[in-house]
């Protein structure tokens, strides 16, 4: 699959939250929407950047956009994690995976010399129009959350 790039249609899903919910892209059109993807609920990197995007959500909120964390964990997972933490957005669990290719943010890493299939920490910030405005692919958590409000303010 070729590698999304700014101007492309993001790939609509429709997956199951946290809380019972479900959270379908074409739902959101009109709205920016940023979609992250992160390998695992409660975790130290994970849980810091869900953090961090808490911490300003009332800004992206202010900007009338629309927050979503994706993870291959359960609805369950998301549930105890997001009370954990108090998060201020919904985590979407795509248990099958298929979103998370869509979006490429399914590859191969490395620790310890030993290789393994994962989640790429990434980021897609999308147009009120459905195409890509942005995209982080492995990302660092420090500030990241502040460079994509950044960008949503001057897109």
């Amino acid at each position: 699959m070729p590698e999304l790039k700014p101007g492309d249609v993001a790939p609509d899903f429709d997956l199951p939250t946290d809380g019972g919910g479900r959270v379908r892209l074409a739902d959101l059109k009109g709205k920016p929407v940023v979609l992250y993807f992160y390998p695992k609920d409660d975790t130290s990197g994970c849980t810091s950047e869900a953090q961090q995007f808490s911490a300003v959500m009332g800004e992206f909120q202010a900007a009338g956009a629309i927050v979503v964390g994706v993870s291959k964990d359960s609805v369950a997972s998301h549930d105890k994690f997001k009370a954990k933490y108090g998060l201020a957005f919904p985590l979407a669990s795509d248990e099958s995976g298929e979103t998370v290719e869509r979006y490429g943010a399914w590859v191969e890493k490395s620790m310890y010399g030993r290789k393994y299939m994962g989640i790429d920490r990434s980021t897609f910030l999308i147009g009120p129009d459905g195409r890509l405005v942005q995209v982080w692919r492995k990302v660092k958590v420090p500030g990241h959350a502040k460079a994509v409000l950044d960008a949503l303010k001057a897109a």
